[in-house]
């Protein structure tokens, strides 16, 4: 119901308040005005996903800022090293961390179809055994940069030499936590909660790994 909402708000030119079925606001901000960058925002969404998601509402209120953003991450992994599953790790871990259920759901999915179910469930609950070298030092480190950045030491940044990570992989990787973060921090500071239809396609174990941060 909520997509065939989204869907006709878009086609009568207007945006419909966004709410679940039980009338709770899934985000504590209205919905933006109305205008092409929105249109095209929430068309986006629509033809990737089949709904707007709640995060793109909260955003959307600059969108200019949510293009540049998303250009800024693409542009710092265009050339990097990092394959997308050491990605997908990272945000995982990265998320779990931060307590964010909205990105721990779509990246743990991500990172399920690039591995397994039950290894991204793992990695959102801490624990990285069944991860490559590479991929186990980034999840240490995504955790340790988000948690308590102060702390880490060249010791640090050693044992992710040793994994076979290089400076400018460690700074890509280090970079991109550091967006991810912020991008978590503020959908989460303003309600965004996890939409439904992300929550009903993520494998079981990643929706039962994700015990924190805001309910679907």
């Amino acid at each position: 119901m909520t997509t065939e909402l989204s869907l006709i708000g878009l086609l009568r030119g207007r945006w419909v308040q966004h709410t679940d079925p039980m009338n709770r606001p899934t985000t504590f901000l209205a919905d933006p005005p109305q205008s092409p960058a929105v249109t095209d925002a929430y068309e986006g969404d629509l033809a990737s996903d089949g709904y707007v998601n709640n995060l793109t509402r909260v955003w959307c209120w600059r969108p200019d800022v949510l293009a540049s953003f998303q250009a800024l991450r693409a542009d710092l992994m265009a050339d990097s090293g990092l394959s997308p599953r050491e990605v997908a790790v990272m945000v995982a871990a990265t998320a779990a961390a931060r307590g964010d259920a909205y990105c721990a759901l779509a990246w743990g999915s991500r990172l399920a179809k690039l591995s397994d179910e039950a290894t991204a469930a793992r990695v959102l609950q801490g624990v990285d055994s069944d991860l490559s070298g590479r991929e186990a030092a980034l999840a240490g480190w995504s955790r340790q940069v988000v948690q308590d950045p102060n702390a880490t030491t060249e010791v640090h940044v050693e044992r992710l030499r040793d994994a076979g990570l290089n400076d400018q992989e460690i700074f890509e990787a280090t970079t991109f936590i550091a967006f991810r973060l912020a991008f978590s921090t503020i959908n989460d500071a303003l309600g965004a909660r996890p939409d439904p239809q992300l929550a009903e396609k993520a494998p079981r174990l990643v929706r039962e790994a994700v015990t924190y941060g805001r309910h679907v």
